[in-house]
């Protein structure tokens, strides 16, 4: 009975740190985001504003995360650097999509566009504007199709 109880008493403490911990999204102004978030912005999406922005702290991991008038959303980690650009149906800026991963594009779905990149820890998540998506290894080789 004693073990049950501490199983009990553990399982209660972790679950109440785990919410402290949790901030979830919380709203900021554009000027409170890294300096290049900012620039990154600027220099990809000229004549854009941004929308909406908000600061993810997750178990000691900071996020962010921007939306751009044209409906653009573009994730940053805690330094500002991009980690995902979701343009929906309009093309990435080409300087965002790696010389390889255009080229296997264009030669494999001629006429489509990159619509969504994600960095992943083995290379990239790419979606195509004709809705295909793809896995490409940090060199832009692929190496998979997603369902």
């Amino acid at each position: 009975m004693k073990r049950i109880n501490l199983f009990l008493a553990a399982l209660v403490c972790l679950l109440t740190s785990a919410t402290v911990c949790h901030a979830d999204d919380m709203p900021i102004p554009a000027a409170q985001l890294p300096t290049a978030a900012q620039s990154f912005v600027q220099q990809n999406f000229p004549g854009k504003a941004i929308a909406y922005a908000e600061k993810d702290t997750e178990f000691m991991k900071v996020k962010y995360e921007v939306h751009l008038n044209d409906g653009t959303q573009i994730d940053f980690d805690k330094n500002g650097n991009w980690d995902k650009v979701d343009c929906h149906m309009v093309a990435v800026p080409a300087a965002l999509v790696p010389a390889a991963i255009q080229q296997y594009v264009n030669a494999t779905f001629a006429g489509t566009s990159v619509v969504k990149i994600d960095k992943e820890r083995y290379g990239y998540d790419v979606e195509l504007s004709n809705g295909a998506e793809m896995k490409f290894n940090k060199q832009g080789a692929c190496i998979g199709y997603d369902d």
